[in-house]
């Protein structure tokens, strides 16, 4: 495993030797060609919970590993961690999808960084249905008429912001996703 790999797992402090464990055991004896390691923290109204998502590209794969925390099964409530690695090899990677978000795009000049950034890669294994009433245009309507919507393949979705995670999380997105393109390359 690449040491800046075990080193950017170990600086986001999220559980570093079971992070590190699970990826050795799924990267095996893969050079890993680019990495990308996010962590964040959601609320809500009862409990904190921290989230990891590692990225990792080799020759052959893109390896997805996302490790959530919170109180465990048994009768006394104990705390544990788990960690789901997805794999896909990059000769199946469908389609992916890259979203600037620039606040106040009027100052926006060429080499700034977005404010935030989005990136979907899809392989086919999940998707995400999102949908919403349907209109027929008329304001003074109140026909039901059904739904609208699409279905979008993510199975893995990574959002950053300037303002959460720092510039230099923002472009390490950036040259990841480069990297996984360049990877994937032209289809044909």
């Amino acid at each position: 495993m690449s040491h800046t790999l075990d080193q950017a797992v170990a600086v986001a402090g999220y559980y570093p030797a079971l992070a590190n464990s699970v990826l050795r055991t799924a990267i095996r004896d893969e050079s890993v060609t680019a990495h990308f390691v996010h962590a964040e923290t959601t609320f809500d109204d009862r409990e904190v919970r921290r989230h990891m998502t590692v990225l990792v590209v080799t020759e052959t794969r893109l390896i997805r590993v996302h490790m959530d925390d919170g109180s465990g099964h048994s009768a006394e409530g104990a705390h544990e961690a788990s960690a789901t690695v997805e794999t896909a090899l990059l000769a199946g990677i469908s389609n992916m999808a890259m979203t600037h978000v620039v606040h106040h795009p009027e100052n926006f000049s060429d080499g700034d960084s977005p404010s935030e950034l989005v990136l979907a890669v899809g392989w086919g294994v999940h998707s995400r249905v999102e949908l919403e009433p349907a209109t027929c245009g008329d304001e003074n309507c109140d026909a039901d008429h059904g739904y609208t919507g699409g279905i979008t393949g993510d199975d893995t979705l990574v959002r950053v912001s300037a303002i959460a995670d720092g510039v230099e999380t923002v472009r390490a997105l950036e040259d990841f996703a480069a990297t996984l393109q360049r990877a994937i390359g032209p289809r044909g």
